[in-house]
């Protein structure tokens, strides 16, 4: 299991607290540091079973800079949304838990993070 954190965020330690608490086994990701490529985005995103456009912080500086909110959601534009996210990292949506069975989940929330625990 890996988790892309940002430190700063209490989303982020509110999950690796939760992760601790109950003895999993994981790798710290600071995805902020340690940038995702486009494939890893790609892969985490199937994992996720989601589009770019919803890992996106939209109400970033960033996000506003580049007038995401305009940008199509549509397969054609994919590819430009993940290119944003690889250059923009702090536009990712954190956490993101990457799971043992081969899924992944955005773990917001307590119930998310645990979702990702029972998924061994």
């Amino acid at each position: 299991m890996e988790i892309w954190i940002n430190p700063a965020c209490s989303k982020c330690r509110g999950a690796v607290k939760l992760l601790d608490a109950e003895g999993a086994d994981y790798t710290v990701r600071r995805y902020l540091d340690d940038v995702p490529s486009p494939e890893e985005i790609r892969a985490v995103l199937d994992r996720l079973g989601l589009e770019p456009w919803d890992i996106t912080r939209t109400q970033e500086a960033a996000a506003k800079k580049l007038g995401l909110k305009d940008w199509p959601r549509d397969a054609e534009a994919r590819e430009r949304w993940v290119t944003a996210l690889a250059e923009h990292p702090g536009l990712i949506q954190r956490p993101i838990i990457t799971a043992d069975d081969g899924t992944a989940v955005v773990g917001r929330t307590e119930e998310a993070v645990r979702n990702a625990l029972a998924r061994k």
